[in-house]
């Protein structure tokens, strides 16, 4: 993907608070909230930011990607303006996750040119106490570029915690340590210079409402060198709305990761070859979910949670004929 180097255009990013300023020393890491009609969880979620336990000096950068409304910006600016942080509050015109993302990651480097680290908590997760200390301890020991964690689910409206099994929502890893790879943005610290090394824009737009902008992120700075790692220690509590446990949403959710899945490949082919390879690929994963069905209905007892490798496939298939599960599209029934 082409980066451009004058970064975002003139009128993408609205400030709407800026106390950047006050900080009295060099900022190490600035902690990144992107939001989306979500104000009131909004709130909770800096508040456990700004409960971090750390001695490190941070900052905070909320971008508001509802911008007709601005709530988040309104409830962000207000509380912060209360805080001795430094802060900045903006309204990400250009609508979509990758977009979003781009801006906060634009106004980190720009405002905070000495900060080492950007981290990444999304505006329905809250965090520990521990939260930040934890991810750079890991990326400290392991060297590391990125650091994921755990979004760990938290059911509302009395849903049942069991469906935090389903793959949709299980983390890809249980131990803290390097991994080869991580798969979402929700929770991950990212070496600023490497964001510095790539340039904007970060995150390919055109994964802005199907998901996996992050995935395809991760995969390119992988073929260019990065390394990751997991701090299973450092997880979050994600509030999630119980219609992620009806089967509409999960079957969407895992027909969405196989179209993430075959685009991040498409991306990555180079020759006719390996867009045939890439295919037979798809057809092969097609053939065999049947049987990881099974393997997995056999385990958990579940339909629902048995279905998920053959929608992944259906999902990987469908995108090669051009059809995208743009689940992010209709954000109220994400």
């Amino acid at each position: 993907m082409q980066t451009d180097p004058r970064g975002p255009g003139r009128d993408d990013i609205e400030t709407v608070f800026n106390s950047a300023t006050s900080a009295t020393g060099a900022v190490e890491l600035v902690v990144t909230i992107p939001t989306f009609k979500r104000p009131e969880h909004l709130i909770l979620t800096l508040k456990s930011v700004l409960n971090q336990s750390t001695k490190r000096p941070y900052a905070i950068v909320v971008m508001d990607n509802h911008a007709e409304a601005g709530e988040g910006a309104k409830v962000a600016a207000a509380l912060l303006q209360q805080q001795n942080i430094p802060a900045v509050v903006i309204l990400a015109h250009r609508r979509g996750n990758c977009a979003a993302y781009n801006a906060g990651f634009h106004t980190a480097l720009e405002q905070f040119p000495e900060a080492q680290w950007v981290q990444v908590i999304d505006d329905d997760e809250i965090a520990s106490p521990s939260w930040l200390d934890t991810m750079v301890a890991v990326a400290a020991d392991n060297n590391a570029d990125f650091v994921g964690a755990p979004q760990h689910p938290i059911f509302q409206d009395g849903g049942d915690q069991a469906w935090a099994q389903h793959p949709v929502f299980r983390p890809p890893y249980r131990e803290s340590g390097p991994v080869p790879i991580l798969y979402s943005s929700g929770n991950v610290l990212i070496r600023t210079a490497l964001l510095r090394r790539h340039g904007y824009p970060w995150l390919d737009e055109r994964f802005n409402f199907l998901g996996g902008g992050d995935s395809d992120f991760y995969s390119r700075c992988r073929e260019s060198g990065a390394s990751f790692a997991w701090a299973h220690r450092a997880g979050v509590d994600e509030t999630t709305p119980r219609r992620r446990t009806e089967l509409s949403w999960l079957n969407s959710r895992s027909l969405r990761n196989g179209s993430i899945s075959a685009l991040i490949q498409r991306k990555a082919a180079n020759s006719a070859s390996d867009h045939a390879k890439r295919l037979v690929k798809s057809l092969v994963l097609l053939a065999a979910s049947p049987y990881r069905s099974l393997t997995l209905f056999v385990k958990t007892r579940s339909a629902t949670m048995a279905l998920n490798p053959m929608n992944v496939a259906v999902g990987r298939l469908l995108m090669e004929f051009g059809f995208a599960n743009e689940q992010y599209r209709d954000a109220e029934k994400n």
